[in-house]
């Protein structure tokens, strides 16, 4: 059953809709669905305006947007690991070297998906049993919240409640999560190539289903209803006033 995350929302005074990662059956009815252009490379975030229309990404095998996405949301092998490696520590200069991208690449597995699409969207209570992540699109103040949040009930001994990883930004959002069973959230939209189709000042924050069922059941006992969120909102509300002003 899917949380309520009202008290949250309300706290976080958020501008973009929650936006959900789902693996299910390709012939699951979502609404106003719409997939990649055939033999068209896309990046998945390119979509984030319809998302935020309410419209749905369907991505499959045959359709996925863009090699990467196909490689880490399916495991299509779409080059050789040589080239990959090539492609990603001399075209795009993300690593010192060959070998310290080689590890990598060797380190990180695709997801495996347990049905035949994937999608992107809104959040549906009827399709809850099929989310697996669910993106917070959020500017730094809110994303300070949503780590007090994610950290809230979590004990020095579990594995930490936030991590933020090298990746691409359809890997930060489901396949770098090492467990999604766990909870816990992850930092992304760190990937330089897909940021040109976000807002300049939002930042991805996802996390797991487990993770986002505890951040819903946090009230006005826990920091959410206490002197410094209050603070800073207030402090947020007069530099408006004054900047409008000038």
């Amino acid at each position: 059953m899917m949380p309520d995350p009202t008290f949250l929302l309300s706290n976080l005074r958020m501008n973009h809709p929650l936006i959900g990662v789902y693996d299910a059956p390709g012939d699951t009815v979502f609404p106003d669905i719409e997939e990649f252009a055939e033999h068209r490379r896309t990046c998945l975030f390119a979509f984030f305006g319809a998302w935020c229309e309410g419209r749905t990404l369907k991505i499959t095998v045959e359709r996925h947007g863009c090699g990467g996405c196909g490689h880490w949301w399916f495991g299509l092998e779409n080059r050789t690991r040589e080239e990959y490696i090539h492609f990603l520590a001399d075209t795009e200069g993300l690593r010192a070297d060959h070998a310290r991208m080689g590890e990598w690449l060797d380190a990180t597995r695709p997801y495996i998906p347990e049905h035949d699409a994937l999608f992107t969207g809104l959040l549906y209570r009827e399709f809850y049993a099929y989310l697996k992540t669910v993106m917070f699109i959020v500017n730094p103040d809110q994303l300070s919240i949503l780590v007090a949040a994610a950290s809230y009930h979590s004990r020095p001994s579990d594995p930490s409640p936030v991590v933020a990883e090298f990746g691409s930004g359809c890997m930060q959002s489901l396949v770098s999560f090492p467990d999604l069973r766990l909870p816990q959230a992850m930092i992304g939209s760190t990937d330089l190539a897909m940021r040109q189709h976000l807002p300049p000042d939002a930042i991805i924050f996802s996390v797991t289903v487990p993770m986002f069922e505890r951040m819903c059941s946090l009230d006005e006992n826990s920091f959410l209803g206490k002197s410094f969120l209050k603070s800073l909102w207030k402090a947020r509300e007069w530099k408006g006033r004054e900047e409008g002003k000038e």
